[in-house]
């Protein structure tokens, strides 16, 4: 079983990225499930504008694409700024919405049959807003989004310390975080077993 973990902080790399740290937990357990996890900073791949799954020479998207169709598992890892996912969380979702016209060999989308999750992190509420918001999207693409298949951390209203530069409430988004991998791969193995039709015509 294979995921992938798609990290929309703002931060380039090699600069130290919250988001990042909550989701190496996730991918942690994940591993421990047996599962192989490719993580893509979506940042440093300057993705550019669209709803097309390829944009024509020098777009990095359809890379992108295809670890997407190589992996069971998807999840979107998006830090908080005014109460909404990140702008390059923004455009990840904008970019795969092309799949909706996208569809296997027995007509089914190609989302179908591939579970996700959402990880946030911020040093200010809204973390559920994000979180309902990705994985309306995600559910919109044909992604099945197994319950309780997220965590977060924030620090709550008001200015103040990220998740690397504080230990209060981690061991919740930590704990939650592992039981998020669980059901992932509960879900993803059931659809694996018993696959989603395609629909009706």
């Amino acid at each position: 079983m294979r995921a992938v973990v798609i990290n929309c902080t703002l931060k380039r790399s090699p600069e130290t990225s919250n988001t990042e740290a909550l989701a190496a937990v996730v991918e942690e357990a994940l591993r421990g499930r047996g599962v192989e996890v490719e993580n893509i900073r979506a940042v440093d791949l300057d993705i550019p504008p669209g709803v097309e799954t390829d944009l024509g020479e020098g777009d990095p998207w359809p890379a992108v694409h295809r670890s997407l169709l190589e992996s069971e598992i998807l999840i979107l890892a998006s830090p908080t700024w005014a109460g909404q996912p990140s702008s390059i969380a923004q455009r990840v979702i904008e970019r795969m919405d092309a799949m909706l016209s996208e569809t296997d060999d027995d007509g089914r989308p190609v989302a179908f049959n591939r579970v996700a999750g959402v990880i946030v992190t911020g040093n200010e509420d809204g973390a559920h807003h994000v979180i309902n918001n990705l994985s309306g999207a995600l559910n919109e693409f044909g992604y099945t989004i197994p319950g309780q298949a997220w965590t977060y951390w924030n620090r709550g209203p008001g200015p103040g310390p990220s998740y690397l530069e504080s230990e209060e409430g981690r061991d919740w988004s930590e704990s939650t975080g592992r039981a998020m991998a669980s059901n992932l791969v509960a879900a993803a193995s059931a659809l694996a077993a018993n696959p989603i039709p395609p629909p009706p015509s």
